[in-house]
């Protein structure tokens, strides 16, 4: 901790600019993030039986998602289900912990779905309705994707219950284009696929996130940035990745800007500019 006040302190910061953990507080509206959260907002608001955001890994997905949790209008009940995955327990036990309801022991599923449904009615009865998000779906089987195609069900012309919101990398969209999903593919009414930031977006980026934790002046220069840009094709967590170790090296040296050569150091020393760098949790 000590050694992150100094680092904080060297550049005039409050805080860590760059930090891999998804953080609605330093969520950037750039045109393709803008544009996956207003498909989100819309299949929301229209009752988009199933949503499905997909995009690279480290594009942002969580970060929206952390977004909408804490942006949410008070008619929405969500629970939000993170790396479920088939033989680590039934999809619906995972449903009602996320809602925060009590199971008790090994329920059998007509109770579980007894208990789930019991939940959206009541919900709806209140005026609200019950919004499931599974952060990181790609990870779900066939047979768990068939089952949320079954649980959609539950809505009806006079009901609307239940809206899921799938969030994963692009295998998510490979699985769920297969023509044995076709059932499933056609509750899908809001889709969209997120995509690094372009070079002109990621400069932006950069100085967003630093003038959130105080920076007064410049500290990446432009030629920097588009060495950032080109190394992590854009992609935020990649774009942290490289700026946090890059501040880091600025420290050392003590130096109190970061040049293209500074970069270049980072991305030789950190093999950052391979496509499979980053083997974190995604964004």
């Amino acid at each position: 901790m000590s050694k992150l006040l100094i680092y904080s302190r060297h550049f005039g910061l409050h805080g860590r600019p760059f930090s891999l953990l998804p953080d609605p507080n330093f969520v950037f509206w750039s045109a393709i993030h803008a544009r996956a959260y207003a498909m989100l907002e819309y299949g929301l608001a229209t009752f988009a039986p199933i949503i499905l955001i997909t995009g690279e890994v480290g594009a942002g997905k969580t970060t929206l998602v952390r977004h909408l949790l804490h942006t949410a209008a008070s008619d929405l009940r969500i629970g939000l289900v993170s790396n479920a995955q088939a033989g680590r327990g039934s999809l619906l036990h995972w449903a009602l912990l996320s809602l925060r309801q009590p199971i008790e022991g090994r329920m059998p599923y007509v109770n579980c779905f007894a208990q789930f449904e019991a939940l959206l009615r009541a919900e709806k009865a209140r005026g609200r309705h019950t919004v499931l998000i599974f952060d990181e779906a790609q990870n779900l089987s066939v047979s768990m994707l068939e089952e949320l195609r079954c649980l959609s069900n539950l809505n009806s012309e006079n009901d609307e219950l239940l809206q899921i919101v799938l969030t994963g990398q692009p295998e998510l969209n490979r699985l769920v284009d297969r023509p044995a999903m076709q059932q499933f593919a056609q509750r899908i009414s809001a889709r969209f696929h997120l995509t690094g930031m372009p070079m002109e977006a990621v400069g932006k980026y950069i100085a967003h996130r630093l003038k959130i934790v105080g920076a007064e002046q410049e500290i990446f220069s432009p030629a920097a940035c588009e060495l950032v840009s080109s190394a992590s094709r854009g992609l935020p967590r990649l774009i942290n990745q490289i700026c946090d170790y890059a501040l880091v090296y600025a420290f050392a040296d003590d130096r109190t800007a970061v040049d293209a050569d500074l970069i270049r150091q980072v991305i030789a020393d950190r093999k950052l500019s391979s496509p499979t760098a980053s083997a974190e949790p995604d964004e």
